[in-house]
């Protein structure tokens, strides 16, 4: 059980790395404007907010790394703090931006941390 926890939150962490990289540095290009359907000059004067929720992104991707990683009991909870902080920004952003998020974002971070308190 442990091996699927830890697959799990390797796979959430590379989602939120995937989301870091589209909004930093693929927001104005056609794979970051495909994700919201924005034009061009939509996504230029969006780009700077864009950037700043791609690095929250990052840093999301950098705890459950690090949770991967660290011993425990460090390891574990720093997996439980960063799955429940995917899992809350992706209920908000379901609530206030787009429902797709909630499958998108908080179901993989559910799934994972679900495995991970299984398995400790």
């Amino acid at each position: 059980m442990q091996a699927l926890a830890s697959t799990l939150v390797g796979l959430v962490a590379a989602l939120h790395a995937y989301i870091l990289v589209l909004e930093m540095f693929l927001w104005e290009k056609k794979p970051g404007r495909g994700l919201h359907g924005f034009d061009p000059e939509m996504a230029r004067a969006t780009a700077p907010m864009a950037a700043n929720q791609g690095l929250y992104n990052g840093f999301l991707a950098a705890g459950l790394v690090w949770g991967l990683v660290a011993g425990d009991p460090t390891g574990f909870r720093a997996q439980v703090f960063f799955l429940v902080c995917v899992i809350v920004a992706g209920v908000y952003g379901a609530v206030t931006a787009n429902r797709r998020i909630l499958f998108a974002q908080a179901l993989p971070g559910t799934l994972a941390l679900v495995a991970v308190l299984v398995a400790q």
